[in-house]
């Protein structure tokens, strides 16, 4: 058991923080540095071609839940927590996610703050700004544990 607690150190490593407490502020973020993922890269939201409003409700669904971008493009994304509990935001591959969501259940105050997720209290919003660099289908979904396997999760279709 220890070990598999160092490995999810090592493999995340702000999981020492609770949901709530921020790694780091959205403005921190050194854009000419961040990381290609197989779904993009972080871009400055200021810099976006679109602005896409994300509702998240405590019926565990994401309004819109499908989105369709081009390849190249930068969107803002804006999640909105319409709830009265906390939601997130998160973009990446479906197994990716999925993985994610298991570690959570384990893990279940784990902070996880990368540029592709965006933890919002109820009644507030976040932001996420990202640069599609890749064409395929992706997702986004929110891992608290319990909201992603009830179905909080959406679809990205990158054209």
């Amino acid at each position: 058991m220890r070990r598999l607690l160092l490995a999810a150190l090592f493999a995340y490593p702000t999981l020492g923080l609770a949901h709530g407490e921020k790694a780091q502020s959205p403005h921190a973020i050194d854009y000419s540095k961040a990381e290609q993922t197989p779904f993009g890269t972080a871009a400055d939201p200021k810099t976006a071609t679109r602005t896409i409003r994300i509702d998240m409700t405590d019926a565990m669904r994401f309004t819109p839940s499908g989105i369709m971008v081009k390849r190249g493009e930068v969107v803002r994304f804006i999640a909105a927590n319409k709830g009265q509990v906390l939601h997130e935001m998160v973009l990446g591959t479906l197994d990716e996610l999925k993985k994610h969501a298991e570690l959570m259940k384990k893990f279940p105050g784990m902070e996880h703050d990368e540029p592709y997720m965006a933890h919002v209290d109820p009644g507030e919003t976040g932001e996420i700004g990202w640069r599609f660099t890749q064409a395929g289908t992706f997702h986004f979904a929110c891992l608290i544990p319990g909201h992603f396997e009830a179905g909080m999760i959406g679809k990205l279709v990158v054209k």
